[in-house]
């Protein structure tokens, strides 16, 4: 066999350049606009405005204040009546001819997203686990029917039966509540939760569990110490997908919320300042509305690598 041959599955080199270039374009392209939204974040309100667009500002943290602080206009003899400021936010708003009323309702709104958006993916995975394994493992009648209808109930836009849900909601009291936001979220992510689940537990070998019945474990003590320790990858995974959505909707928190239990989405955009939406604010409020996602999604990034391409390859 000749040095320079090469196995007709592997791509040559200029695929694999070529492809490069593609990926690398692509992330460029997805990174832009974050980047976008953060170095805004750090801008003034006239430089978040400006036209052309300025790429080199000289930052401020004005936003990041405007977005944890409720602020009044007040007159020029009020503000020269005021002690001098304490702090540098503080001295950072006076320069505006503005005082701090109080902190703002960002902080609850963002506690909000972190209740329904982590309870609504444990319950989900918690329900989806289950219920993926017992259609893996047990012969239950009508399985592909089910399976078929439970996937059927992701194909429907869940802003089709707002209507129908509000007006429930509302007679059962669950209106502004965070459990009604999470068993909403938790019913609509549970079809993709049951397929995705159930695709890592049919590649787990059932010899495992048979081998630890034998071994006198029961039914419930396999799947704990058996089954979830194997199927970690998937359930991370599966954890990611659901907190992305249920972090990022906005058309139901608006809908059903307005108060004790509204989400960030539908509260950001709400920002406002003088004469129109404060940008830098709304930027710096997007900011960190993002960590919470991009932490928990490196935290799993090896297990998540590792779900999507489980059982992609048989040996």
């Amino acid at each position: 066999m000749s040095a320079e041959a090469h196995s007709v599955v592997a791509p040559s080199t200029g695929w694999r350049r070529f492809a490069a270039v593609v990926v690398i374009a692509y992330a460029l392209a997805m990174l832009v606009p974050l980047g976008w939204i953060f170095i805004t974040g750090f801008k003034s309100p006239n430089d978040a405005i400006a036209y052309p667009p300025k790429v080199f500002f000289e930052p401020s943290l004005e936003g990041y204040v405007n977005v944890f602080t409720t602020r009044t206009r007040q007159s020029q003899e009020y503000m020269d009546s005021l002690p001098p400021p304490e702090t540098w936010y503080d001295e950072l708003v006076r320069s505006r001819n503005m005082v701090i009323a109080g902190p703002s309702r960002f902080g609850q709104r963002f506690m909000n997203s972190l209740i329904v958006g982590f309870g609504a993916t444990f319950l989900t995975v918690f329900l989806g686990t289950l219920a993926a394994y017992a259609f893996s493992r047990f012969k239950v009648p009508l399985k592909d029917d089910l399976l078929f209808f439970i996937l059927s109930t992701r194909m429907m836009p869940p802003i089709a039966v707002a209507i129908p849900i509000f007006l429930m909601y509302r007679t059962l009291g669950l209106n502004d509540t965070h459990l009604g936001l999470i068993l909403l979220y938790t019913a609509v992510n549970l079809s993709l939760a049951v397929w995705l689940l159930k695709g890592f537990m049919d590649e787990i070998p059932r010899e495992y569990e048979e081998a630890a019945l034998i071994d006198g474990y029961t039914r419930l003590q396999a799947f704990r110490k058996v089954v979830l320790p194997q199927a970690m990858t998937g359930i991370a995974a599966t954890a990611i997908f659901c907190l992305i959505f249920s972090w990022n909707e906005y058309a139901f928190a608006l809908l059903l919320t307005s108060g004790q239990a509204q989400t960030a989405p539908p509260f950001i955009p709400t920002i406002i300042g003088e004469g129109g939406l404060d940008w830098p604010a709304v930027a710096a409020g997007a900011t960190l509305f993002m960590i919470p996602v991009l932490v928990f999604t490196v935290l799993l990034r090896k297990h998540l690598l590792r779900g999507i391409t489980f059982g992609a390859v048989r040996k």
